[in-house]
């Protein structure tokens, strides 16, 4: 029966092509979810292969071959063996790499073999060229007996192709081949066909998978019984049997290379990515130019997403001014302009680093470079339980820890991926930049060191590389207490190096930028607005007591109504809900040098760290027209009960240390849990940063007071 409408799996090895072939066919038609139960991202799309036939595209994560290890694996694996719920593919795309044929072919026959619909996509044939690779492309379909399209999708060259042969299969104008590429009943005889007895619409291939990971499909009780008793009757051995079609497969593999491929003298020149790579991987120049590089992207991230940013913060302020000047002033004026739009403002306020922080990933791994960022840090982060995967990831936390725990997504090993989120907000982000500017103008004096190192950079530099040294030293104690029994391999393929599709770059931001804000930012805004009514709410009539008394002394002659407005501002704070939070807390945090006004700007600053110094300038009644000046200048000459100044270097020391470890920051704990689907982790997350800053600010304190 002819469809209107396909379903079309596209799967391969990573680094094939994949991702081109799809961006591609489905062009700006594509939207991005998770798969059912995991956080593997699901990129699908419409592609309309003839006039009267569209299909909807599902690219697959990239896998080697049929036997999974990671999770994202498992997701393409049950599609191809008919075990997903929600995917019925009705022809599945295998992208092979032309320049690396060999390799490719394994996963390739292995699908073959499934007796499912096949299209072979063959990529790279450009680059196979310049290595001197002859393909003899129908031989090859003959062999395989599946099409086979050569498809160059930078160049949008073969797609037409392409689409045809997928059009064609599905309208079964091509069948499976009818003879297996590898021996199965050599392998596995009898309970192949013992399983087939029980599943008539298996291939043999298909049955020796069922023998083997039939635990983790979705089978009755009786299937699942039987199954087991077919293993134990035959004495089957899962591994001997994966172990022996590897080797057939690869034979078979061998011979038809033979027949089909023309390959070059081995000795011949080494390639342009050859020669690059002897310089890139050096073990001292790699390493220098890696640091530069990775420089490079972390200021660009801060420089250019700095003009959005502000723009969209002035973007608000303006709505937010002009809603204040034609509302009525109350209540609900107050939650639409402080709690609602303020919350959007948190939300957007990410986007343009998400953005570009992904835009830039995503051109540093087209060109082929972020494999080897990854080779040359693996030693360094595997001594602490990582892999050279978890460092794009931290070096992204330096701008900020969301898009940066978002990119942890390419760490296959699941404890190493746990391991990266929980250490990357100890990265120094931007919004701790204004916390670290006003207190070390506050307490440490502008001098210099040699005659031209100043000490304040001096420490601004320290607190940075204080997060990424305890950083490793947590990620290497936490490692002893995930016990998540996944072994780690860290096989690497560097690409050839290429330059980036750059009709690829502007989907992927835009992607990631909805994922966040549909996702994270439903509980920003649920926590913006519960921080708004603590901070306009307040016990009994005790707001309203603090509205009468000012209302009484801004009429009584000679009164300095600005200076009432702000000092009112503070009362208000003071009388609420969050200040009376703050004055509960304050014996807690005495030990730490700080008083009730710094606990109620812990407690604002947990919506976002700078919102520090927004609460400072209200409680110290300090106007925003006024200039920081005013408040460095209010701040200094704070004192305490006792005539102490309230900031003085132990204070401002032990606050710097606190928010260098503290989490502070709503919407990292709601990407935490988005990404791993559980509240358990961002709580111990806050949990042992909450400890760690408490502890070592206690200590920093008790030293310099």
């Amino acid at each position: 029966m002819k469809k209107d409408k396909l379903h079309i799996a596209l799967v391969g090895n990573p680094n094939s092509g994949k991702s081109s072939i799809f961006n591609c066919l489905t062009g700006l038609h594509q939207q991005v979810g998770n798969f059912p139960g995991v956080t593997v991202d699901k990129k699908s799309g419409i592609s309309v292969l003839s006039p009267s036939l569209s299909a909807e595209i599902i690219d697959l994560p990239g896998s080697y071959s049929l036997y999974p290890k990671r999770l994202d694996e498992w997701v393409g694996y049950k599609v191809l063996l008919q075990q997903d719920a929600d995917i019925k593919a009705d022809v599945v795309v295998a992208v092979a790499d032309a320049s690396n044929l060999k390799r490719n072919l394994l996963f390739c026959t292995q699908i073959i073999d499934l007796k499912v619909p096949v299209v072979i996509a063959l990529t790279m044939m450009d680059l196979a060229s310049r290595k001197g690779i002859k393909i003899d492309i129908p031989a090859l379909e003959r062999e395989l007996g599946v099409p086979v399209v050569a498809v160059n999708p930078r160049k949008n060259k073969g797609v037409a192709q392409l689409k045809k042969a997928i059009e064609q299969t599905a309208q079964q104008l091509y069948q499976a081949p009818v003879r297996d590429f590898i021996d199965n009943k050599a392998l596995a005889e009898a309970p192949v066909a013992a399983v087939k007895k029980h599943l008539l619409h298996l291939s043999d291939y298909a049955a020796i998978h069922y023998l083997i990971n039939h635990e983790s499909f979705s089978l009755s009780p009786q299937l699942q019984d039987s199954i087991e008793q077919i293993e134990v009757d035959n004495n089957f051995n899962p591994t001997k049997t994966q172990a022996e079609e590897i080797l057939q497969r690869y034979g078979r593999i061998r011979q038809l290379m033979q027949q089909t491929v023309a390959e070059p003298d081995p000795l011949q020149k080494t390639l342009f990515t050859e020669k690059l790579d002897n310089l890139l991987l050096h073990k001292v120049w790699g390493y220098i130019i890696l640091a530069v590089v990775l420089f490079l992207l972390f200021q660009s991230v801060f420089w250019l997403a700095q003009y959005p940013m502000d723009w969209i913060e002035l973007g608000f302020a303006k709505i937010s001014q002009s809603l204040s000047s034609s509302m009525p002033d109350n209540r609900w004026t107050d939650l639409l302009i402080n709690g609602v739009i303020a919350g959007l403002s948190g939300i957007l306020v990410f986007v343009p680093q998400i953005m570009i922080l992904f835009g830039l990933i995503t051109l540093l791994e087209d060109t082929g470079y972020m494999a080897r960022i990854s080779f040359l840090s693996d030693r360094l982060m595997r001594s602490v339980g990582l892999n050279g995967k978890s460092v794009m990831p931290m070096i992204s936390g330096f701008a900020c820890a969301v898009p940066a725990i978002m990119s942890a997504r390419n760490i296959e090993n699941r404890k190493e991926r746990l391991l990266t989120i929980l250490i990357t907000p100890l990265m120094s982000c931007s919004a701790r930049l204004p916390v670290y500017t006003i207190l070390i103008a506050l307490v440490i004096p502008q001098t210099y060191l040699f005659g031209f190192l100043g000490v304040q950079g001096l420490v601004m530099m320290g607190l940075y590389l204080l997060g990424l040294v305890m950083a490793l030293m947590v990620a290497w104690v936490a490692k002893w207490f995930i016990h998540i029994k996944e072994k780690s391999f860290f096989i690497l393929e560097l690409p050839t190096y290429r330059s980036p599709r750059w009709n690829n770059v502007l989907p992927t931001m835009i992607n990631k930028a909805r994922i966040f804000i549909l996702n994270a930012g439903k509980i920003i805004m649920i926590i913006s607005l519960l921080l708004w009514g603590l901070s306009s709410f307040g016990p009994g009539n005790s707001m309203s007591k603090v509205t009468e008394r000012y209302e009484i002394l801004k009429q009584q002659p000679g009164a300095n109504t600005d200076q009432l407005n702000h000092e009112y501002q503070t009362a208000r704070l003071e009388a609420s809900y969050a200040g009376i939070l703050g004055k509960k807390i304050e014996p807690a945090i005495a030990p730490l040098g700080f008083d009730w006004k710094i606990g109620v700007a812990l407690i604002t600053s947990f919506a976002a760290r700078e919102v520090f110094v927004g609460t400072m300038a209200t409680l110290y009644s300090v106007g925003d027209d006024e200039g920081s000046l005013l408040l460095k200048e209010k701040m200094k000459a704070a004192v305490r009960a006792d005539g102490k100044p309230v900031f003085s270097l132990a204070t401002g020391l032990s606050l710097m240390i606190f928010y260098v470890f503290a989490m502070q920051c709503m919407s990292t704990l709601a990407v935490v849990k988005r990404e791993t689907r559980s509240w358990k982790w961002p709580l111990i997350q806050l949990l042992y940063m909450t400890g760690l800053a408490y502890l070592l600010s206690f200590i920093v304190y008790q030293l310099f007071k």
